[in-house]
């Protein structure tokens, strides 16, 4: 059983948008039920679920599912105030860990995916008490229920019996089969939810003023003049008309019920105008009133689940629209954007507003643009399902300062960013200092580092500011990808400004290749072919055209940076170089960049003969990131999709033991002791070297001979302890190399007068034989999850700050680049001088430790450091694991976030 009970309620989408509320059944609810048996369904349908006619089955239903009582699980799914189906599972006698299952919904909701979304839920919370096993027995004509358990995604089993059909189905945790159906019915009901928001028939503006430069008649009169096909009313009640056009006094008083309303009214007032729009049949809200307390935004919050609407906002720029067959502009920054390719959502206005002056000064358009604001609802994870299916947008480009559920987010990136770039600027970066009292692994895990993994597992591009984004935005837009290798050739018209261009390519990660010395015969005398290519002042544009045109040819180049300064040589015609870039095509077999220093704007487009489209920078080291930006998406791309992280035998029950025993007896969670680490590890088979505990000298010298007596090395070591230990080697409490009595109960003596009352006792283990020293850990971070961490290890783990991290699940994918992107890999590898570690055995502790801090979210620490890598496998001298008190948490179900500020939080 969960150590912490799951969350008692949630809302989450239909297949058609609409939101319910799932929450569990109980006695207040008993009318409700007999209601949804009695009158919701109708006599087949009740035929079907009793298996049969009878008056009294639907008040023996409600009997049944509001009288609590244990092993019954009863979700009902709400609509309003309507029960409209519920889900409920009651355990066997035999086995214990099968429930046996049933389902109604009310006939006005078929066809909704009620029935589906109840079960995901019903899953969720039976996996978390134990439940391996669904069974239900069905009629052979009951189609409807066949099918909802074929689009599960869950294997099904069946029996059939006269007439009848017996259902068997398992409840696989690790079944990427059920998470794609979820994903997939997830993403089709969040593109029904948001068509009233980003397509929208009508809108209404409620707020907009007579006043000249306020928001709401600054958004009106944008929504009037960008041209939108659909209808647009103003809503004041203090005005009769708006420039000419007429207002209304409600929503209520319009002449048909808008798609989408766009608020522009004072805080308090948010939360009523909400209620009235929900009641009306709105289905979207843009708010842009900033500055509401707790209590506003839990009732804005409330009138949108209750009444199916989608909130962008509070706080919010607004959002526009290009699509010709919409054309909404439903915003108070600059211009309308120009209609084009690029989704961008963003949650700071301003920064919306320098993204969106960028884009138009580099000539990128735009989709459809939100900004998100503070965020209650709409975020970047429902956008780039949007951008993923609206068949327009080919190119997205987030700011996000913060994640509602950042392994969705990912997960839904991960997919997206096979088909178009995804763009982010990092924002909330930090330098966050190392705690005092926390592991190695803790004082790795900073919010840069959680932050670029999830980036580089989701395929996300991560820039460092505005500028750069658009800087490498101007270039995936517009030209192919490198090859993964990441090649360049860098060729100038003066040496100096190529050497400091190659300088750049190298600080960003670019490998420059060695070039035939025959191409030089296409360049004027002097010209030097080594990369950077110098082609002198002198070159033409036809001799530039074609050294280009046969560089572009040579295996060993996978893109070309093209750096040409302004000269006074020029052709008769008073063309300069630059001509040979923009008579060429755009779009070559290798991506290419030019740098033009003469040139104003730090980024533009130059436009080509073909009608392409050609970036130019004002500096290389922009243009050396964009390249470098290509070539890593180009290596994400070129990964092929990895199979999840293989860690077989491990004793979940066992482990789940000894966690729920810690933390029954310390509520307030800590440092396990050395044995209860030792046994935990070792449910799942992590390999912990022999640890002997000993409460005195005498124990401490006997469990050393026993040591010795099993074969081990003559020497051993002692480690003192005491609850809530930090790091034992800073304060003196690890001696190694022991190889008499003697020795050991000299040294555990010696313990016993340093550390006196607080002394616990000693652990005495083998010295281990000598080998690459590892640290690796997990941390759970309360957004992103857990954090896998794999570095250099021993006392100066910190100090090497050698590590490379990855967010759980870990792919078998991971465990391979986790090892490779170590700078001191070679190590592990083999240099030459020493052989290879034994890889196998490095890579299976990064997967059990994965799968552990998957199982056991309670675990916020966990830190095995050093682990020691020897050819011949690897093993943990020194482990330490904190437990805390956790919900049982699905990141992968479907539901509606919460924001705190909606929470009173």
């Amino acid at each position: 059983m969960p150590t912490v009970p799951p969350q008692t309620s949630a809302e989450a989408l239909l297949a058609d948008g609409t939101t319910v509320e799932l929450r569990p059944l109980g006695p207040d609810d008993h009318r409700a039920v007999l209601a949804l048996h009695a009158e919701g369904m109708s006599e087949e349908s009740r035929r079907l679920r009793f298996f049969g006619v009878s008056r009294n089955a639907p008040v023996q239903a409600a009997d049944r599912l509001c009288a609590p009582r244990p092993g019954l699980l009863a979700l009902g799914a709400w609509a309003g105030d309507d029960l409209v189906g519920e889900a409920d599972c009651e355990l066997l006698d035999h086995p214990a860990e099968t429930a046996e299952l049933a389902l109604a919904v009310a006939d006005r909701w078929h066809h909704r995916g009620v029935a589906t979304l109840l079960l995901e839920h019903l899953v969720h919370r039976a996996r978390a008490d134990g439940i391996r096993f669904f069974e239900a027995d069905t009629l052979f004509g009951n189609r409807a229920v066949h099918q909802v358990f074929a689009d599960l995604g869950l294997p099904v089993e069946h029996r059939y019996t006269q007439g009848e059909v017996r259902i068997r189905v398992p409840l696989e945790e690790s079944d990427e089969r059920y998470r794609s159906a979820v994903d997939e019915r997830g993403r089709l009901a969040d593109i029904a939810s948001l068509t009233a928001l980003l397509r929208p028939g009508s809108v209404a503006v409620v707020g907009a003023s007579r006043r000249p430069g306020s928001v709401g008649r600054t958004v009106l009169g944008k929504i009037r003049r960008g041209g939108f096909t659909g209808t647009v009313w103003a809503v004041n009640p203090h005005a009769r008309d708006i420039d000419g056009e007429p207002s209304y006094p409600s929503i209520r008083a319009l002449p048909a019920v808008p798609d989408l309303a766009v608020l522009a009214v004072p805080a308090g007032a948010v939360p009523g105008v909400a209620e009235e729009c929900g009641a009306a049949g709105v289905r979207a809200l843009v708010v842009l009133t900033s500055g509401l307390d707790a209590q506003e935004a839990r009732g804005l919050m409330h009138a949108c689940r209750r009444h199916s609407m989608r909130l962008v906002g509070p706080n919010s720029l607004g959002m526009a629209q290009t699509d010709p067959g919409v054309r909404l502009d439903a915003e108070f920054g600059g211009a309308f954007p120009r209609p084009g390719t690029a989704g961008v959502a963003v949650q700071s206005g301003g920064v919306g507003i320098a993204l969106l002056q960028r884009l138009a000064w580099l000539g990128v358009g735009v989709s459809s643009f939100v900004s998100l604001g503070d965020k209650y609802d709409v975020s970047g994870n429902d956008l780039l399902q949007w951008w993923e299916a609206d068949g327009r947008t080919d190119l997205a480009l987030l700011h996000l300062e913060s994640f509602g559920s950042p392994r969705a987010f990912a997960r839904t990136a991960r997919r997206v960013t096979r088909t178009i770039p995804v763009l982010t600027v990092d924002a909330g970066r930090s330098t966050a200092g190392r705690r005092g009292a926390a592991s190695h692994t803790a004082a790795a895990a900073t919010p840069t580092v959680t932050r670029e993994a999830l980036f580089r597992q989701a395929g996300i591009t991560a820039t460092r500011s505005i500028e750069e984004l658009v800087e490498a935005a101007a270039l995936l837009h517009a030209q192919p990808l490198p090859a993964p290798r990441g090649a360049v050739a860098v060729v100038s018209n003066a040496g100096g400004i190529g050497i400091l261009a190659a300088d750049a390519c190298a600080e960003a990660g670019l490998e420059l290749p060695e070039l035939p010395a025959g191409l030089g015969e296409l360049l004027p005398p002097g010209a030097s072919t080594r990369n950077p290519v110098d082609t002198t002042a002198a070159v033409r544009p036809t001799e530039l055209a074609l050294f280009l045109r046969a560089l572009e040819r040579e295996e060993a180049v996978d893109a070309i940076l093209v750096c040409l300064v302004p000269t006074a040589l020029r052709e008769p015609s008073g063309q300069d170089p630059a001509r040979a870039l923009l008579e060429g095509p755009a779009r070559r077999r290798v991506p290419i960049a030019a740098v033009l220093l003469d040139q104003q704007v730090p980024v533009c487009y130059r436009g080509c003969a073909d009608g392409g489209l050609l970036p130019a920078y004002s500096d290389s080291a922009a243009a050396a990131r964009a390249l470098a930006h290509a070539r890593d998406r180009a290596r994400w791309l070129a990964e092929p999709p990895s199979a999840p992280a293989d860690a077989p035998d491990c004793d979940v029950h066992t482990a789940r033991s000894l966690v729920d025993g810690y933390l029954t007896a310390h509520p307030d969670g800590g440092w396990l002791d050395p044995l209860t680490t030792a046994d935990l590890l070792e449910a799942y088979e992590l390999p912990l070297t022999t640890s002997v505990w000993a409460r005195d000298e005498h124990t401490a010298a006997v469990a050393a001979n026993g040591l010795r007596g099993l074969g081990h090395e003559r020497k051993v070591a002692l480690k003192a302890y005491w609850p809530d230990q930090v790091h034992k080697s800073a304060v003196g409490a690890v001696r190694t190399g022991l190889a008499t009595d003697a020795e050991v109960r000299a040294v555990y003596r010696e313990f016993d007068e340093r550390f006196g009352s607080e002394l616990a006792g000693a652990v005495v283990q083998p010295m281990a034989s000598p080998g690459v020293e590892l640290l690796a850990g997990v941390v759970q971070d309360q957004v992103f999850g857990p954090l896998v961490v794999l570095g250099m290890g021993g006392t100066a783990a910190d100090v090497l700050a050698d590590q490379v991290a990855r967010l759980a699940p870990l792919s078998e994918r991971d465990l391979t680049t986790m090892v490779t992107e170590l700078r001191s890999a070679p190590l592990l590898t083999g240099t030459g001088v020493a052989p290879p570690v034994d890889l196998l055995a490095v890579r299976s502790v990064l997967a059990r430790l994965s799968r552990l801090a998957e199982d056991f979210p309670e675990l916020v620490e966990t830190d095995l450091n050093p682990v020691i890598a020897r050819p011949d496998g690897a093993v943990c001298v020194d482990a330490r694991v904190r437990l805390e008190r956790r919900p049982s948490f699905d990141p992968y179900l479907r539901r509606l976030r919460r924001p705190a500020a909606a929470e009173g939080q």
